[in-house]
């Protein structure tokens, strides 16, 4: 599906204003992108200007859960994102970044199948390329973490066939956050039967059930990289033996963003109130000359 982007642009010519439309055409489904790639990587930012500077350098962005959840409720992710901001802030988003891939989580579709599909509707009509369903069930948690609980296998594929019968071209993850091989090993199996474009084990420790699952499911496999998280350090190489096609890097731009506040906020307090002048520092021109690319009238 290719999205239609009309930008009205003013001009002055002589004494008038002039007001010109241009039109740019953005293709979104994800998967000739993917047959192009060896690995495609989604960067999780946590707001419009984090999705600014990732856009510099990657074509895949990731809205993430966690990240949404700490840059606007200053929150844990246990459950606080409501369909309604989620929406919004794709469109903020895809605003920014109109030749990105856009990828969101949507948690377990906001507990209702009925509103899980009007969300995914909705980040359609916007341009978004694909989302991220899961299968935990409230109270929800960080996949990471200890003491998720899981849908019943059935329920959660009623809410998945659902999902695939609204979408267009929307590109669909189906990912377990079940724990026991056996059990991943039959959601997997019961994804892919059910349509799904994609399978993500959250937390996976060990990546020969990958290896061992792409013998039987001829799908794309994403694996979620999160510092600190459950999942081993793999290398690409690794991830693309083990038959890995898309790599979602949740919460790169929230943690280095941490970091660097932190940072600036100690050195600032040590240095009797006087900011930095070294060459590395940003400035008021150089952070505005970023935010004025994403203006659409010049």
């Amino acid at each position: 599906m290719s999205l239609i982007f009309i930008f009205r642009i003013g001009m002055i010519v002589g004494a008038n204003l002039r007001i010109y439309e241009e039109v740019i055409m953005y293709e979104n489904s994800l998967k000739p992108a993917l047959s192009k790639a060896d690995i495609f990587s989604f960067i999780g930012v946590y707001d419009v200007f984090s999705t600014t500077i990732a856009a510099k350098y990657f074509d895949g962005i990731f809205l993430s859960g966690f990240g949404f959840a700490a840059s606007y409720y200053g929150m844990p992710d246990i459950g606080f994102n409501t369909w309604t901001d989620i929406v919004a802030y794709a469109q903020r988003i895809k605003s920014v970044a109109p030749e990105c891939h856009i990828l969101v989580d949507i948690d377990d579709g906001f507990i209702d199948t009925e509103v899980a599909c009007h969300v995914v509707s909705l980040l359609e009509s916007i341009g978004v390329s694909g989302i991220i369903v899961e299968d935990q069930k409230r109270p929800r948690r960080c996949g990471h973490f200890k003491g998720k609980q899981i849908m019943e296998q059935e329920a959660f594929l009623r809410k998945l066939e659902k999902i695939l019968a609204v979408r267009k071209e929307l590109f669909v993850v189906a990912r377990t956050d079940a724990e026991a091989e056996d059990e991943i090993k039959e959601r997997a199996l019961a994804f892919a039967d059910a349509g799904a474009d994609a399978i993500l084990i959250d937390a996976i420790e060990n990546i020969e059930l990958v290896k061992d699952l792409r013998s039987q499911i001829n799908l794309p496999f994403v694996f979620n990289r999160i510092a600190g998280g459950k999942s081993p350090l793999y290398s690409n190489d690794e991830l693309r033996n083990a038959g890995i096609k898309i790599v979602v890097y949740s919460t790169p731009c929230l943690f280095a963003a941490q970091m660097a506040i932190d940072e600036a906020m100690r050195t600032l307090k040590k240095g009797d109130g006087l900011l930095p002048t070294d060459d590395k520092s940003i400035t008021v021109q150089s952070c505005t000359a970023i935010l004025n690319n994403n203006l659409k009238v010049f």
